[in-house]
């Protein structure tokens, strides 16, 4: 990601968002609606649940917060609260195909987008979530925050991503990880493995 020097803060903090956003649905790609749903962890981390939890906070943080709901918004998102189900937003319900999650998040970023062009760094918008100790909650705070919890979220997804079909990497023809072929990374693995082994478990 090429930045120019003098690029704007707001259009630097923006093209970082934009591609964490591009790896996170790049990490659904040609899989099946049975891999992007399952369960790989003991809390239940699924692909399809992180892109459907990252077009609520996308709509809360970047949309609600200052006075632009979302709109259409599913009636999921305007549910969440303190009495709603646990995690309800973590996960793809039967009747929630891939396409209709992709599709919410996209209609959600761009109206995230809307949100940003519209205004200043220093705007102040509200979070209730967070309480009055939290301070006021500017653009600025806001989009940074965004911006951690979808990177957050995308090293859940490379993680996810690799122990379905161990597809690894940052983005399609830059993977960031060294160029070796499957002999070597299973040495690697074993090499790694060993280190760990010396240590009592």
């Amino acid at each position: 990601m090429n930045t120019p020097l003098n690029a704007e803060p707001k259009d630097v903090l923006q093209r970082y968002l934009n591609r964490n956003r591009e790896a996170l649905v790049w990490k659904l790609a040609g899989l099946s609606e049975y891999d992007v749903r399952r369960p790989l962890t003991p809390t239940g981390t699924n692909l399809l649940g992180l892109v459907k939890h990252l077009a609520a906070i996308e709509a809360g943080y970047l949309g609600s917060c200052f006075g632009r709901p979302l709109p259409d918004e599913p009636s999921w998102i305007a549910e969440m609260d303190e009495d709603s189900e646990p995690n309800l937003d973590m996960w793809a319900t039967p009747d929630e195909s891939t396409d209709d999650i992709v599709a919410l998040y996209r209609r959600a970023c761009t109206h995230a987008d809307g949100t940003i062009a519209a205004l200043d760094l220093d705007s102040v918008g509200a979070v209730p979530w967070w309480g009055p100790q939290a301070g006021p909650a500017t653009l600025h705070r806001l989009l940074v925050h965004m911006i951690d919890e979808t990177a957050r979220h995308c090293g859940q997804a490379d993680i996810v991503r690799e122990l379905i079909d161990g597809a690894a990497g940052v983005r399609p023809g830059g993977s960031n990880l060294p160029s070796e072929d499957p002999d070597w990374w299973k040495a690697y693995r074993a090499k790694v493995q060993a280190a760990a082994d010396l240590f009592p478990h």
